[in-house]
């Protein structure tokens, strides 16, 4: 999450041990319609709009973020034979043109064209039954009933979306067709929403701010996002609980429980509950320790509408240690007895690619970073957590042979099917020591590059026991960290 300032170094009674930075135990053992200009005979140049079938949503930024709407309107294709390349689809253009007596009129205007899409084949099937609810974050580009196809599309049984666009401060209407089409959808395919379903808040949102103007600047868009969740009959709505730099952690923490019993009697946000997400670091972030969340539910008048986001990734990089069963059991029992596992209604699921006290955030793809596979076999075969909306927020870019990134859901197709795979499974198994071990050799250099970086840096750090430390993200390493 983008911060006011940067992180201050953690508290020294914090630090970790010199072995916290050792290697980990394992090395030991649709597209979305666009506007185009048509030229008439008598050279007026009007804006057309056009139609097109389509399927799966192009990653952009949804239209219900105050742009101008490019929602996708399907139509029915003329028939053809079955091709597989190069097909024609026949689209019509509404155009205003003069006739022969110079009004204005509206017309139609036929023209063929190369067709871009096809029907896209899920890229696995939704497991029914499953003791699970794992997913991901996809896209809602076009409008938030378009996260309806894109999860469908990974076979998922939980998601994530951005209800608008997370890197600006407009609060457009939900339009009310999305709305309805997304709770269609979602009833059409039997999934629950309310309980599956987990919003993500914007990354500019810092309810621990002092000042006035930034304080309201940012509840504005943090009831706006409830709002938003009540009219699609969303239950839940994750959001970082915010930094601490232009004030004391104490009153940060005020703050933030100031806002949610805000935001709590309004009516417009029916009974949303807002998610507290555990973070990657200490300092002025606060949700870098179990007590920074327990001591905002302390001051949460309805504790009915308060609950927490558990990241994977984010606990074991602030010192929290998942990879052993002794280790998750200690972690898990923490959690318990700080905050108390009845608010736990969600997890982020990402390994990560820095050390436990590492301070980093920087997810990995499952079983390629240090927490490794065994991490998540304890996380989905633990009882208490079956039926919890579990969220991959794993990386998924790749590069094609031209050096061009793209993005392959067929990543989070996969982890979704192995997550559910590995509950029951014996852990000692061949089956399990095998596919440990692939992902453990897939993840190594990348393990490698950010361990020595984050020991460099450690040692660097060490006879400084004052100034400020920033905390990076996935995309604040981007040049670093490049998958």
């Amino acid at each position: 999450m983008s911060s006011d300032s940067s992180l201050s170094a953690p508290p020294d009674d914090i630090q970790p041990p010199p072995a916290a930075y050792e290697t980990d135990p394992l090395a030991e053992k649709a597209v979305n319609g666009k506007k185009r200009k048509a030229e008439t005979a008598t050279n007026a140049s009007k804006v057309t709009k056009r139609t097109r079938k389509t399927t799966v949503t192009a990653d952009t930024e949804p239209n219900d973020n105050g742009s101008a709407d490019k929602s996708v309107e399907a139509t029915k294709p003329r028939k053809r034979a079955p091709k597989t390349k190069a097909e024609e689809e026949t689209i019509e253009e509404k155009v205003v043109v003069e006739d022969e007596k110079g009004t204005t009129v509206k017309a139609t205007q036929k023209k063929s064209r190369k067709k871009k899409e096809e029907n896209v084949a899920p890229l696995a099937e939704r497991t029914t039954g499953s003791k699970l609810r794992v997913g991901a974050h996809v896209s809602a580009a076009g409008g938030i009933h378009n996260a309806v196809t894109n999860l469908l599309h990974i076979g998922a049984n939980a998601f994530a979306l951005f209800l608008k666009s997370q890197r600006t401060w407009k609060n457009p209407e939900l339009n009310p067709e999305h709305a309805q089409l997304f709770m269609d959808g979602c009833k059409h395919h039997n999934i629950d929403a309310a309980e599956c379903c987990v919003p993500h808040g914007s990354y500019l949102v810092n309810l621990a701010h002092p000042d006035e103007e930034r304080k309201k600047q940012a509840y504005d868009s943090f009831h706006d996002d409830l709002t938003r969740c009540h009219k699609a009959g969303i239950k839940y709505y994750n959001f970082h609980p915010g930094n601490a730099a232009a004030t004391t952690r104490e009153g940060g923490i005020k703050l933030i429980a100031e806002a949610i019993n805000k935001v709590h009697k309004d009516p417009a946000t029916g009974a949303v509950v807002p998610l507290l997400e555990t973070m990657a670091t200490l300092g002025n972030t606060i949700g870098g320790q179990f007590k920074d969340i327990a001591d905002i539910i302390e001051l949460v008048e309805d504790k009915e509408r308060v609950g927490v986001c558990l990241d994977t990734c984010h606990v074991f990089a602030a010192g929290y240690d998942l990879r052993t069963p002794e280790a998750y059991e200690r972690t898990m029992k923490e959690f318990e007895d700080t905050i108390g596992l009845k608010y736990l209604k969600a997890l982020h699921v990402n390994d990560s690619k820095a050390p436990l006290y590492s301070f980093r955030d920087l997810h990995a793809r499952i079983g390629t970073g240090y927490l490794g596979l065994a991490a998540f076999h304890h996380l989905v075969n633990d009882k208490r957590l079956h039926g919890l909306p579990m969220v991959l927020e794993t990386p998924i870019d790749k590069k094609d042979e031209n050096g061009k990134k793209f993005e392959d859901k067929s990543v989070w197709a996969r982890e979704i099917k192995m997550l559910e795979q590995l509950v029951d499974m014996d852990i000692e198994s061949d089956e399990f020591k095998k596919m440990e071990a692939e992902l453990h050799e897939e993840g190594s250099s990348e393990r490698e590059r950010i361990g020595d970086q984050v020991k460099k840096r450690a040692e660097k750090a060490a006879p400084k026991k004052k100034g400020k430390k920033k905390v990076e993200s996935e995309d604040e390493a981007d040049e670093e960290d490049e998958d």
